[in-house]
């Protein structure tokens, strides 16, 4: 006799339904805590139907399930987690739809019977690609707090001292706006000294920064001042959300950058290490972040797996005598991944590569067929996920 086990995950705590082969229920759907404890009682529990084979199946959620996940699986169980979009779509199947946690977990058990030789036992990553991972969502939320602050810093200077950023050339020197920033927030506060002594203030700032034209930035920062209009008045209150708007900023950037550098280095242990830098596009902030997303390639059946995990896929459709040309990119995977990959096209788009053009001729190409900008970076990355998965699958096979 066959049992499926359906484990609905959600936070603190699960809840357990067990079908025999024929999809009887073999119990009251029962909840356990997510503690030492309450883990330990589920595995004994299911100790019980022991005379028969156990598969165990969990939904994919951020990170609740991994405690649950680990711990039977060094107690020896059979544990598949399940996308979350299948599970859906097999729910949709009922005609009167119903929601509440033991009856997710009924349905998942019902998943589990259904699909059961299909159903594939879930292959932890090695610790180092775990951690990688890990730091790989840390950095994408420390980009998402560093993209907000830049915006209400933009904010801050469109109110106190407009034109600013095109002065300095935000763009290219960021650290040097925000030290000018901080000691000049205001029109006035530039008005009210000497023009030699604030060019000469800028050009020691910029020097501090490795930038040796300071004495031209200041020169066209007093220059253009007397024309600039400020819609705050220079008081305490402008100074204060300033200044604790740069210092959030550059904690943010430090914080960023201290991921991105301890990424690097648990990724340089890896053995595609050196074949993923070697690649045009690939920079030290996308490095580390492309291993950790697309871990290891092994676990991709061909190069086209590795595609539809990145989302950028494009299944067909047709019907009867209507066969769909002009499809978009399904967008169902890693989306982690497929903006770390486009980050890769940009860089090797501005790039202009000498040797090794494959993946940038082909992106010339699209857009020479009259695809815009972004859709040749899309076909492009298909393409260079196929290298890739060549390259470090080799290297994989090898070691």
């Amino acid at each position: 006799m066959n049992y499926s086990v359906g484990i609905d995950v959600s936070k603190g705590k699960s809840t357990v339904a067990i079908v025999d082969s024929s999809e009887k229920l073999q119990e009251r759907v029962f909840d356990i805590q997510h503690s030492q404890s309450g883990i330990e009682e589920l595995k004994t529990h299911l100790k019980k139907y022991s005379e028969g084979e156990i598969r165990i199946l969990i939904e994919a959620t951020s990170h609740y399930h991994f405690p649950l996940l680990f711990s039977l699986q060094e107690a020896g169980f059979f544990v598949c987690v399940a996308n979350a979009l299948s599970i859906k779509r097999f729910s949709d199947e009922d005609i009167r739809r119903a929601k509440n946690d033991k009856k997710d977990s009924v349905k998942l058990a019902m998943y589990c019977c259904e699909k059961w030789n299909r159903l594939s036992e879930f292959q932890p990553q090695e610790c180092i690609r775990n951690d990688l991972v890990f730091l790989s969502r840390e950095y994408a939320k420390n980009i998402q707090v560093q993209t907000r602050l830049k915006l209400q810093l933009s904010d801050l200077i469109d109110k106190t001292f407009a034109g600013l950023k095109s002065l300095v050339n935000a763009e290219n020197r960021f650290p040097l706006l925000l030290d000018i920033y901080e000691k000049y927030c205001h029109v006035e506060m530039v008005l009210s000294i000497p023009k030699e002594v604030f060019i000469a203030d800028i050009e020691a700032t910029a020097k501090k920064n490795g930038h040796r034209i300071g004495a031209k930035i200041g020169e066209a920062i007093y220059n253009a001042a007397p024309q600039i209009v400020s819609l705050r008045p220079n008081n305490s209150f402008t100074q204060l959300a300033v200044t604790n708007c740069v210092q959030l900023l550059r904690q943010a950037i430090k914080a960023t950058h201290a991921i991105i550098t301890e990424m690097d280095s648990l990724a340089k242990t890896l053995p595609e290490y050196q074949i993923v830098s070697d690649m045009n596009g690939v920079g030290p902030k996308t490095r580390a972040r492309l291993i950790a997303e697309i871990g290891n390639v092994i676990r991709f059946k061909n190069a086209r797996c590795l595609i539809a995990y990145c989302g950028i896929d494009a299944p067909p459709y047709q019907s009867g005598q209507f066969q769909a040309n002009n499809r978009h990119i399904s967008k169902r995977g890693n989306k982690y991944l497929r903006k770390v990959g486009y980050e890769v096209m940009r860089n090797l788009k501005t790039s202009h590569p000498k040797h090794d053009t494959a993946v940038y001729d082909y992106i010339v190409k699209k857009e020479l067929e009259g695809k815009s900008k972004k859709s040749a970076k899309i076909a492009g990355l298909n393409k260079f996920l196929r290298i890739y998965y060549a390259r470090v699958n080799e290297v994989m096979l090898l070691t």
